[in-house]
């Protein structure tokens, strides 16, 4: 019926983004590692999504 490897493919554009994605927060690990741990709390902070008000 329908192929399971479809569902897990992704686009040429949603492959680059995620591996741009991840070298960005790769990037950022390695930063936030030689400038001391007190800046990573605010580098993750900075990835995190902004929480949403759910009332």
């Amino acid at each position: 019926m329908t192929d399971p490897e479809a569902k897990n493919s992704t686009s040429p554009r949603d492959a680059r983004l995620a591996a741009a994605l991840r070298a960005n927060l790769a990037r950022r690990k390695s930063l936030s590692r030689a400038m001391g741990s007190e800046d990573e709390a605010a580098a993750q902070a900075e990835i995190r999504p902004a929480p949403t008000d759910s009332r």
